[in-house]
């Protein structure tokens, strides 16, 4: 029982603190993201900074827990994919992530946290991406 409660307390922190990432550093706001990806026009490089910055945490981390650990803390086993192959549902998966993302400017966890604010002043579009977004996760559930 201590074990699940902390479990979620870690995950409860964990997502605060990436979701407080992702608004300090403006991941939230589509426009960012889609001055990134203008790269012919009014390009915005503050996407590719975060990424960066990402990497340099993750990257040291990643050596420290997974190289080190038989475990996980808080788990019985790390959660890695099991199929490492390169298929057709993988790049379609992908592609159709990328082309969402550059005609929304959105990403489900940058969607999630400019919900917060839309709910204060009702700004459509966040909304139908959430929406949209969570029927495609039922849809995919129940097909496959």
């Amino acid at each position: 029982m201590r074990t699940g409660v902390l479990r979620l307390g870690v995950a409860l922190l964990s997502g605060a603190l990436f979701g407080l990432g992702l608004a300090v550093s403006g991941m939230a706001n589509p426009a960012k993201v889609i001055g990134f990806l203008d790269v012919a026009g009014d390009w915005d490089p503050t996407l590719a900074f975060v990424m960066g910055g990402a990497i340099l945490v993750a990257g040291p981390a990643y050596h420290l827990i997974f190289r080190r650990r038989q475990r996980p803390v808080l788990a019985g086993d790390f959660e890695l994919p099991a199929k490492k192959d390169v298929d057709v549902r993988l790049i379609g998966g992908s592609a159709l992530f990328g082309v969402g993302w550059g005609l929304s400017g959105f990403c489900p966890g940058p969607a999630v946290v400019a919900l917060v604010p839309a709910l204060a002043s009702g700004i459509v579009p966040v909304f139908a991406f959430v929406v949209a977004m969570v029927a495609g996760m039922a849809i995919y559930e129940r097909i496959f």
